[in-house]
């Protein structure tokens, strides 16, 4: 009897993991570059259910005992395995900032930061005092050179990551312009933008505002092949992944899931103690 409130509160447990996920995807909804998490879940070993004999003692026939009639499996409830990360890619806005990049395909961003390297896919960057790429939290954006310096309206980059700067159009939007379409006269590349991946990215771990660590399961950073790698759009910006009413339909279904396992509970305890109090005037 016991082991029908084990059952449902695992079953509670299970979807309480699943209510973290959901409600950390809705907070970070318009998070750049976040994607979302799943909970995934497990069901413990399932028992085999024997019958035994008419007269109530169990008789090992000839061999092994594996041979005496299978009445049914017996469910133990659930558990969660692990939270899943989805890669997939978000949708591309357009912001026209020089700042702003997106990622088409995959691959992460290198950022420097006081703990070691850490890898995001939120291109929103801006420039500090010194000239340097940053992100928004102020750590500053790699290169395959190391640190970006740069200058206000006088760089650009291609679809391949490479920043081309041009000291005479630093005051000359328009030639900057021109650019950007593919006018590349007069141009000196400094550095590339710094674009790795891994070998098993559902592994990487999250470190907030939209950055991930490397894991010795994920493996190192690697650098992608040519024929793989992202295009690079500079005045665009990824959007995170989740769809909020995919989201909000779920919520619904974690709520149901966890009241139905609630009234188990309930119900097993209510037996319980019936037939324990009855058992005993009995």
């Amino acid at each position: 009897m016991l082991r029908g409130l084990y059952t449902g509160a695992a079953g509670m447990v299970a979807q309480m993991h699943r209510m973290d996920a959901i409600a950390n995807n809705v907070a970070n909804v318009d998070l750049n570059g976040f994607k979302r998490d799943t909970s995934i879940h497990k069901s413990f070993p399932e028992l085999l259910i024997r019958r035994l004999s008419d007269n109530g003692v169990y008789v090992f026939p000839m061999g092994s005992a594996d041979t005496a009639p299978i009445v049914g499996k017996l469910g133990l409830g659930v558990e969660q395995n692990e939270v899943f990360t989805s890669f997939s890619q978000g949708a591309l806005k357009v912001t026209e900032s020089s700042f702003d990049f997106a990622l088409d395909g995959k691959g992460f961003f290198v950022v420097e930061t006081p703990r070691g390297e850490r890898f995001t896919r939120n291109g929103n960057f801006i420039i500090g005092r010194e000239g340097m790429l940053l992100t928004n939290q102020g750590f500053p954006v790699l290169g395959e050179n190391g640190r970006i310096f740069i200058k206000e309206n006088n760089f650009i980059v291609d679809q391949l990551g490479r920043i081309f700067v041009n000291q005479i159009f630093q005051d000359d939007p328009e030639r900057l312009v021109s650019m950007r379409e593919n006018q590349w006269e007069e141009t000196i590349q400094i550095d590339t933008l710094r674009i790795v991946d891994f070998e098993q990215e559902r592994y990487l771990r999250k470190q907030g505002g939209s950055m991930w660590i490397d894991t010795e399961e994920s493996g190192p950073a690697v650098q992608i092949a040519e024929e793989r790698f992202p295009r690079v759009l500079q005045g665009f910006l990824e959007a995170s992944n989740v769809n909020v009413v995919q989201e909000m339909v779920k919520m619904i279904e974690v709520n149901r899931a966890y009241e139905a396992n609630q009234k188990a509970v309930t119900n097993h305890d209510n037996i319980t103690a019936k037939l324990i109090n009855e058992g005993v005037r009995v």
